[in-house]
């Protein structure tokens, strides 16, 4: 793809600027920020889920202990008398005694009785794809928390700045209505001692009183806009909503050299991710199909009345094989649903990556934008600063009218307001660019 690359020249020179305070607050921000402290006990959770899964492959050791007490149901009928008294009987005619006892024929419960069953048992996966792939499956989705973690703090960062810029135009926007209240102030206390002395007529008094309820209240809404852009600053920085914040001063326009960037953006990484973590998805689903080994062994005791001696002890142990022959395409169509949401995101690929290409290059051109506005903004007003001059002093020499005057001064507050608001708007829109290219520096903050 050709590279895309952006020349944004300097207006009146970099006067060694340098933005030490806002790298201050973006940093502070990075590391107060809530919704980043939400987001990393995620990632820390993800990790133990990580973690879980790991421990799938080790044995599993536990101590189970059964004792149980029966009475009726199912017996099974063992005729001892029948075998065994027939040849007794002979014996003690033999030996001429009673040494062979009759036996009765013996009715056993199936279900024990007042018996006990204590053993270490001891499981351990010997062949299992499914936890092999679950394994995979985590450690990438930490991978994705951890992409969606950088996506919010970059958006962050491009908020900061932003908010930031807007208070210091907010408070530019003040300084120029204070001047401007001190202009039409003086001319209100030189119209009304003109018309004192009958040298003007009341109207000029009037107009000059108007502009000073005019500039007031412009200022009033300035100071409020000021207000209203420092709280939502410290909103960002997680800070009380009515603390001071610290300028730069001397802000010209920016000035860098971007070159296109959006292939590398997280955007794309987590989208990539996302799609290889799918496909672990489908191997995990295709893995139903294959055997699953497992072994086990029971080392313990068992026998009746809590009797405990050697015969008493035993173990137990063998294999495990499973291996699911028929589920009624169960699986196969499981495997249909995920490969669809693999050419879904495959689609999501190309679109954000068409999406991040149009952002980038509207973002580029709103940047060159802004900056046309601001040269010509600031010609404007170097201009109609001289012109205010001029007029001023043909004003004072009784050559020209209020009118002229009071022409001349609004166009030098307006063209004043002008120039400030599109220097910050030169920096948002570089921020913004900046965003949309993914060029701001994470990794020192």
């Amino acid at each position: 793809m050709k590279k895309l690359s952006l020349v944004l020249l300097l207006c009146f020179g970099i006067l060694g600027y340098s933005q030490s305070h806002l790298d201050r607050y973006i940093k502070a921000g990075l590391e107060n920020n809530e919704i980043i402290k939400q987001k990393k006990f995620d990632i820390n959770k993800s990790l133990y889920t990580l973690q879980e899964a790991k421990s799938l492959f080790y044995p599993s050791v536990g101590l189970v202990a059964n004792y149980t007490i029966a009475d009726g149901g199912r017996t099974i009928d063992i005729p001892i008398g029948d075998m065994l008294n027939p040849v007794y009987s002979t014996l003690n005619q033999i030996t001429n005694s009673n040494s062979f006892p009759s036996l009765q024929n013996q009715s056993v419960l199936i279900n024990p009785n007042n018996f006990y069953d204590v053993k270490i048992h001891t499981t351990m996966p010997l062949l299992n794809y499914e936890i092999m792939y679950n394994k995979k499956i985590k450690s990438q989705q930490t991978t994705v928390q951890r992409i969606e973690l950088e996506i919010y703090r970059r958006e962050l960062v491009k908020e900061i700045k932003i908010a930031y810029y807007k208070y210091l135009q907010s408070m530019e926007g003040i300084r120029i209505y204070e001047n401007a209240m001190s202009i039409v102030k003086e001319n209100q206390r030189v119209n009304r001692s003109l018309y004192k002395n009958d040298k003007i007529n009341r109207t000029a008094v009037l107009r000059s009183d108007n502009e000073v309820t005019r500039i007031e209240a412009n200022l009033q809404t300035a100071v409020n806009t000021s207000k209203n852009a420092k709280s939502y600053f410290n909103f960002l920085l997680n800070k009380e909503l009515d603390s001071d914040i610290e300028i730069d001063q001397d802000m010209q326009v920016p000035n860098e050299i971007l070159s296109e960037n959006t292939e590398n953006m997280e955007e794309l990484q987590k989208l990539n991710q996302a799609k290889e973590l799918n496909d672990n998805v489908f191997k995990m689903t295709k893995s139903n199909w294959y055997p699953k080994l497992s072994g086990f062994a029971d080392f313990g005791f068992q026998d009746f009345d809590f009797k405990v001696d050697k015969s008493s002890r035993y173990y137990f142990a063998g294999l495990s094989l499973e291996w699911n022959i028929f589920s009624g395409n169960k699986n196969k169509y499981k495997m249909k649903q995920v490969d669809e949401d693999s050419k879904k995101i495959s689609s999501q690929i190309d679109n954000v990556k068409q999406q991040l290409l149009l952002q980038f290059q509207v973002s580029q051109n709103n940047l060159k934008s802004a900056l046309d506005q601001y040269h010509s903004d600031t010609k404007q007003k170097e201009t109609a600063k001289k012109y205010n001059d001029d007029v001023t002093r043909l004003y004072k020499e009784g050559m020209a009218i209020y009118i002229e005057l009071l022409d001349a001064q609004n166009q030098l507050v307006n063209t004043q307001l002008n120039a400030n608001i599109a220097l910050f708007n030169s920096w948002i829109a570089f921020a913004e660019l900046e965003r949309a290219n993914a060029t701001f520096n994470l990794t020192k903050n």
